[in-house]
């Protein structure tokens, strides 16, 4: 198995339960304002923000525009006129970043793999609100370095983000580089264009329906252990522990 010496890991939706922290942003911003979210308009928010950040991803809107339009989309289809959208949206980002839930114990993985590769998270979001999840969740401690694309000034998938991050890290050699994520039009056509390589986490075992295909597949983080060739090394290191 080829071995790796870095890897680039996906934030929202692969270390962390996404859905689940938007769902309690939701739930806080609406009650705050008087109100109940139902589950229908969960869902809807959730296609609007998705259609949103692909847009953003390709370059056709701004950040600014992607934060506040969602929102004036979603209010105006469901009649909401008493909520300004630009309020709640800033309420709604401080929410997202002050709870986390991770996806397949994904802190003790990220601290079982420091020593044998070195871990970066590139993640597409707003800088306060990623920090604010990566310092709660404690994944934080166990990166070697965090790259976000509002820092960066440039969204993944777009060459810029990729060549300001892989300009950032140690590993030069690009086969030796390793993006795991769960999205395939930013996480694997990124790697793909940058010439790394991409490995795909889709745990509900989803179709792909892209041209973008991933050098490897998993539905489960731990499995990541074979992927980079240390299984053998990190099984003996537990067993002495």
């Amino acid at each position: 198995m080829k071995r790796f010496t870095t890897v680039l890991w996906d934030l929202d939706g692969t270390l962390l339960d996404f859905l689940y922290s938007q769902r309690y942003a939701l739930q806080k911003c609406f009650r705050t304002a008087g109100r109940e979210i139902a589950e229908e308009q969960m869902e809807r928010y959730s296609q609007i923000n998705d259609s949103f950040w692909k847009r953003y991803e390709l370059g056709e809107i701004s950040k600014e525009r992607l934060l506040r339009e969602r929102f004036v989309q979603l209010f105006k289809e469901y009649g909401i006129e008493d909520i300004e959208p630009g309020a709640f949206q800033r309420e709604y980002e401080e929410a997202l970043g002050s709870v986390v839930s991770h996806k397949d114990d994904s802190l003790t993985l990220c601290k079982a793999l420091n020593g044998f590769v070195r871990q970066y998270v590139v993640t597409n979001g707003i800088s306060a609100t990623q920090r604010s999840k990566l310092k709660l969740s404690g994944l934080e401690e166990a990166m070697d370095g965090v790259f976000i694309s509002e820092e960066v000034g440039a969204p993944k998938p777009s060459e810029e983000f990729f060549t300001y991050c892989l300009e950032r890290i140690e590993e030069k050699d690009r086969s030796k580089i390793l993006i795991v994520g769960d999205s395939l039009t930013s996480d694997i056509r990124g790697g793909i264009q940058a010439g790394i390589a991409t490995c795909w986490y889709r745990p509900d075992t989803e179709e792909n329906p892209s041209p973008y295909i991933p050098a490897y597949e998993i539905s489960n983080l731990h499995m990541i252990y074979d992927i980079l060739g240390v299984f053998d090394t990190w099984q003996s290191r537990r067993d002495k522990s």
